[in-house]
């Protein structure tokens, strides 16, 4: 035993893993220094982020008030006003976010566009609309694209005379998208790709001039992908889809017959198709997440407001403790996801500027430091599309009546979030794509190191099982982090050593670890945020305190959430002995974090009831 407690109280080794290398936040402790935090825009940066919340207010939200109706693009007339609105979008810069200076864009640096994604929420589905512009319909080329063709063709895409898509699902190919059948056969003469096939879900698709299209070349049996303008003829498009949300974003199926492509416009190399689309939706997942931190916040305000205004009983309904209930999660989660979002973003950029010392070009660097942390991606995008489309569901819920009635407009921010599950790869592809990345990284390419880690846990539970006396600053709050990450590491530890093979099959227990990685990512960026607030010499104290507040009602949620996976994951996979053994161990790690939820909750809903918004 002593020797036990020799080893237990060894300086623990530093890992040396660069803070920029995706995933490694499981194995090592990251400093509040390295990472990036909301509060640490500049004033340009904000600027941007309210030009383009003011646009969404005044050219969307306003417009569909006086209308009585959100657009909806199965009417001729405001499909027209779409096209419209995204052509002044671009007058303002918004649809060359991503494209460089000299092909006519604005070239934000990738954590300044999440912003941007962030902020374009407040246009509801046109977010949607101008998120294909700018994203997946656009940087297959900037990132892909030979000169000639990013001249040719970006100019016109920054400008919206170009309106652009991206045409990669068909009917049995989702998921696994490498299964489409649409084929490109070489012309007699040489000259073109004759391009035939059937896409469906294609966002833009109504009155697209530009098709990012995916297709397999002959016999291959990878797809490739290619330019498509148009006006090369053998295009017919269906009819808007009727979908239940997002009505004003332009949904359709596109039919190629012989469609002539000239074989310039083949982006990349042939067969680079499959690895194209994954990147390009690695980029996609992380926006995609800014955007429902900006839903998220909006939402929040809404029920905020309303909470204040509607009166029960004699008094406003934000002083009953069901309504702060809501609200405190609402903020909370909101808060958490945000930490998560933006300090991926930065990494993302610091790795594209190392990658660009190491002499890669521009669009290598960014493609090449998206791909470090799809990881992250993943995890942030289930994260952020659940937690919008909880908090849609919590809003409509303090309106009661008036929230299901279509006259407020809530109810289509509800159905509009409820896409953001679906689309970029399901929550369950990406549950499965942020462990299976993991553990490629460890065990194939070796840039992980898990078993290192791994080891230290007997350690850490005897460490458990001493006294624990909570010390100033955040000593218990960084033990639940690290705690989490153990059991992560020992649950899945040793389902491998047991299923081995068999493991990718069990899908249902692969998705629980998901959970349990997603809580460590998610509580160590909410943590690190806290502790770099606590460094600075000029924040609001009364501010922090609640922020404080909601890193302890993040973590007590995270345990539970934590456990419950654990749970789950043990109980699918032992039995006997070792079922009552591994749990033993999981309790040991998860100990119940000693707060009062119920007054930590009213405290941050207080707060925020008294500011009159989201105010984070």
């Amino acid at each position: 035993m002593r020797a036990l407690l020799f080893l237990l109280f060894l300086q623990p080794k530093r890992y040396t893993m660069s803070h920029l290398t995706g995933g490694s936040f499981l194995t090592r402790q990251a400093a509040p220094n390295e990472i990036f935090i909301s509060e640490e825009w500049n004033e340009e940066q904000l600027m941007i982020a309210e030009m383009v919340r003011e646009f969404c207010m005044k050219e969307i939200q306003e417009e569909m008030l006086e209308r009585g109706r959100e657009f909806d693009v199965s009417i001729e007339e405001d499909k027209k006003e779409v096209v419209v609105l995204l052509e002044k979008a671009a007058a303002l810069g918004f649809c060359g976010v991503g494209i460089e200076e000299k092909y006519g864009g604005i070239d934000l640096d990738f954590n300044t566009g999440l912003l941007f994604s962030e902020a374009i929420a407040l246009g509801l589905s046109f977010a949607t609309t101008i998120g294909a512009q700018t994203s997946i319909g656009s940087l297959p080329i900037v990132y892909y694209g030979t000169e000639k063709q990013k001249k040719k063709y970006l100019p016109g895409i920054a400008s919206a005379e170009l309106k652009a898509s991206y045409c990669l699902t068909e009917p049995n190919a989702g998921s696994d998208a490498n299964s489409g059948k649409t084929k490109a056969i070489l012309s007699p003469d040489g000259k073109h790709y004759l391009l035939s096939g059937q896409k469906i879900w294609i966002t833009n698709g109504g009155f697209a001039d530009l098709f990012i299209v995916f297709a397999k070349i002959d016999d291959d049996k990878k797809l490739s992908a290619f330019i498509v303008e148009k006006a090369f003829g053998g295009i017919t498009l269906g009819a808007e889809e009727k979908k239940m949300g997002i009505k004003g974003s332009s949904t359709v199926q596109v039919f190629f017959d012989n469609c002539p492509v000239p074989v310039d416009n083949l982006l990349s190399e042939r067969g680079s198709g499959f690895k194209i689309a994954l990147n390009i939706l690695n980029t996609g997942r992380i926006k995609l997440a800014a955007g429902a931190v900006g839903g998220s916040k909006f939402a929040t305000t809404k029920a905020i407001t309303y909470a204040k205004e509607r009166k029960q009983f004699g008094k406003s309904i934000s002083d009953f403790g069901a309504i702060k209930q809501k609200l405190g999660e609402m903020c909370t989660r909101t808060f958490a996801i945000d930490a998560a979002v933006y300090r991926t973003g930065k990494n993302i950029d610091l790795k594209t500027q190392e990658f660009i010392k190491n002499g890669l070009s521009s669009s290598e660097a960014k493609l090449k430091a998206i791909r470090e942390f799809a990881v992250e991606c993943s995890i942030l995008k289930v994260k952020g599309s659940e937690n919008v489309c909880q908090v849609a569901d919590e809003t409509i819920q303090v309106y009661g009546g008036m929230g299901y009635s279509a006259e407020m407009g809530i109810e289509t921010g509800y159905r509009d979030a409820r896409i953001t599950r679906i689309y970029e790869g399901t929550n369950e592809i990406n549950r499965m794509l942020s462990v299976g990345e993991l553990t490629k990284r460890a065990i194939q390419t070796k840039e992980i190191d898990l078993i290192t880690p791994g080891k230290k846990i007997p350690f850490q539970l005897i460490k458990q099982l001493l006294p624990f006396k909570s010390k100033a600053g955040l000593n218990e709050e960084k033990r639940i982090v690290q705690n989490i990450k153990s059991t992560f590491l020992l649950i899945s530890g040793a389902a491998g050593q047991k299923l081995k093979a068999k493991l990718v099959d069990e899908q249902e227990i692969v998705m629980n670890f998901s959970d349990i990685l997603a809580e460590a990512y998610i509580a160590e960026s909410v943590l690190l945020k806290i502790e770099k607030l606590q460094s600075m010499s000029d924040v609001d104290k009364n501010k922090l305190a609640i922020q404080q507040q909601m890193l302890q009602y993040y973590l007590y949620e995270a345990l539970a959430t934590t456990r419950k996976a654990a749970y789950d994951a043990i109980y699918s996979y032992t039995t006997g002995i070792e079922r009552s053994f591994m749990r033993r161990l999981v309790n040991t790690l998860l100990k119940p974090y000693n707060i009062n939820p119920k007054e930590t909750r009213r405290a941050i809903a207080n707060y925020i009831i008294e500011k009159g918004e989201y105010c984070f």
